[in-house]
């Protein structure tokens, strides 16, 4: 192509960060390129959220208008911003590497109390204009308050800095992109797995009149087609659900060792508690019609629930499940007690990091109050462990993030190896992550509590069972049998492996936490 082609973008730092990246991407292959700005509906008005403003489309219809008028060549695009109906005569040529799709919470530093789940003092103001975040921020901190927050990302981030939020909620590889420095905040990031993102987040879509076909291939050298892949699945959930901007939806697809992994949490309103749906599939062919079924209102999913765990109302399982009608029954098993009142300091000396592998090994570590006698760094295998931590007032340097240790300890390994580990835990631990340590690895065993199983675990006429530790498991069915049409789900493989010792076929959730054994109820 021989003459400069015009790339239209939006004005803000971030959309000229992309078209200018576009820019750059075209002079690689020899191609000179121009930007236009256009003022979109979204730029102008500012004083009403998302939601309010008539109409789809509110970042990308001016650019829309202008490449079917033939004023620009390209339009640049948050493939997010896109909506789900392509108008007519425009082609989406190529989509981008994706960057990762992460949300991240900045908090003020006064404003931080650890004790809490993501870190936001109790009952602090979030800011977010996105339906989408406003819902999955509620189903984890009840007690947040929200209020819309509009405007480009520094202009947001000026917005927290001056101290009309507690905390703000943005999309990470907007501040990626554009090099922000964000260490006069605390900052909390959640993986797409854990805070599912919107569809097509992190990625941008190149697009182009349909009939430029020279163009057409001349793009193609910038296309990611596992990308794309991926983004048609999350997009298509999104026009099957009928929505856009305002609708409280969550989709991540992925492909994860040659499996297609879909997340998607959905709600009918900002205020509701999301479902959430976790789905797996060797191709793309039925996810779409797998994804569907899962959320259809007329499914029967259960009328009783049995989970080997006291839950308190607050409980985000419990409060999915009843949600949806569902009788909880929840009651441990066994029971633990501690084995020693007084710590020993000297086991405290030179201490590089404390592994928990259990909420049990926080609680009773904890009670002896430990006195470190330097800096340490505290390991957990997963959620449920990380919480307890910081009802005790410490950060988790290191959280598994798998069902399977293996993995987990695995991925500890890389980061600890060499160092003086202590790990607190049973009397007879399964030292599941010690197999994965170096031999110049010190590690310190220090017993802590003792499990103890009740003399007779009672049976359950629930259609869900879900085991969330091997002692429980093996209490259960030391004394019961399962029904035929009884379904289990363990929490983690450690359990599921107790559980096929006694010939009981389990399912694994996606993350061993309430959040994944939801999902994996769900799932079923």
């Amino acid at each position: 192509m021989n003459r400069t082609v015009i790339i239209g973008t939006r004005g803000s730092e971030l959309a000229l960060w992309q078209a200018n990246f576009v820019k750059d991407s075209l002079a690689n292959i020899g191609i000179t390129a121009s930007l236009k700005i256009i003022k979109t509906q979204g730029d102008r008005i500012l004083n009403l959220s998302l939601d309010k403003l008539e109409g789809k489309g509110f970042f990308t219809k001016e650019l829309e208008e202008e490449l079917l008028g033939g004023t620009i060549d390209i339009a640049v695009h948050s493939h997010k911003d896109l909506p789900t109906e392509h108008p007519p005569g425009l082609v989406i040529a190529a989509v981008s590497e994706r960057e990762d799709p992460s949300e991240l919470l900045l908090i003020l530093k006064d404003c931080v109390d650890v004790h809490q789940k993501l870190s936001v003092k109790f009952g602090g103001m979030v800011g977010t204009s996105s339906n989408r975040r406003k819902a999955q921020l509620r189903s984890l901190r009840p007690d947040l308050e929200m209020d819309d927050l509009r405007g480009n990302v520094p202009t947001r981030i000026g917005k927290l800095r001056s101290e009309n939020y507690d905390a703000i909620m943005l999309a990470k590889a907007g501040v990626v992109r554009l090099g922000i420095d964000l260490s006069e905040f605390h900052v909390e990031e959640l993986t797409p797995t854990e805070f599912i993102p919107a569809p097509a987040q992190g990625a941008l879509a190149i697009q182009i009149r349909e009939s430029n076909t020279d163009l057409f291939e001349i793009l193609q050298q910038l296309h990611h087609a596992d990308v794309a892949e991926a983004l048609a699945i999350e997009r298509t959930v999104l026009k099957q659900f009928g929505g856009g901007c305002h609708m409280p939806l969550g989709c991540y697809c992925r492909k994860h060792e040659g499996v297609y992994q879909v997340f998607t949490s959905k709600a009918d309103t900002e205020d509701d508690l999301p479902d959430r749906m976790f789905i797996t599939s060797p191709t793309t062919d039925d996810l779409i019609d797998k994804i569907l079924a899962k959320f259809d209102k007329n499914r029967k999913i259960a009328d009783k629930v049995f989970i080997s765990r006291d839950l308190p109302a607050s409980s985000y399982f419990r409060r999915v499940l009843e949600k949806h009608d569902i009788e909880i029954e929840a009651r441990s098993l066994i029971r633990t007690v501690p084995v020693m009142t007084i710590l020993n300091p000297h086991i405290l000396q030179d201490i590089d990091w404390v592994f928990f592998t259990s909420k049990n090994a926080v609680e009773y570590f904890f009670q002896l109050k430990p006195k470190f006698g330097g800096p340490v760094k505290f390991g957990v295998m997963g959620s449920g462990s990380e919480d307890m931590l910081r009802r005790n007032g410490h950060f988790a340097e290191f959280v598994g993030e798998s069902v399977d240790t293996t993995e987990v300890a695995a991925d500890f390994a890389q980061i600890a190896n060499g160092k003086t580990i202590l790990f607190p835990g049973a009397e007879s631990p399964m030292r599941s992550i010690h197999k994965a340590l170096s031999a110049e690895t010190k590690i310190i065993d220090l017993p802590v509590y003792e499990t103890m199983l009740e003399e007779s675990a009672s049976g359950t006429d629930a259609d869900i069972l879900v085991f969330t530790s091997p002692s429980n498991a093996e209490a259960y069915f030391n004394d019961n049998l399962l029904d035929n049409n009884q379904r289990v789900i363990a929490i983690g493989k450690s359990t599921g492996n107790k559980l096929a010792e006694m010939n009981i076929t389990s399912t694994l959730p996606f993350s061993p936490d309430e959040v994944g054994l939801a999902e994996a109820v769900f799932g079923l």
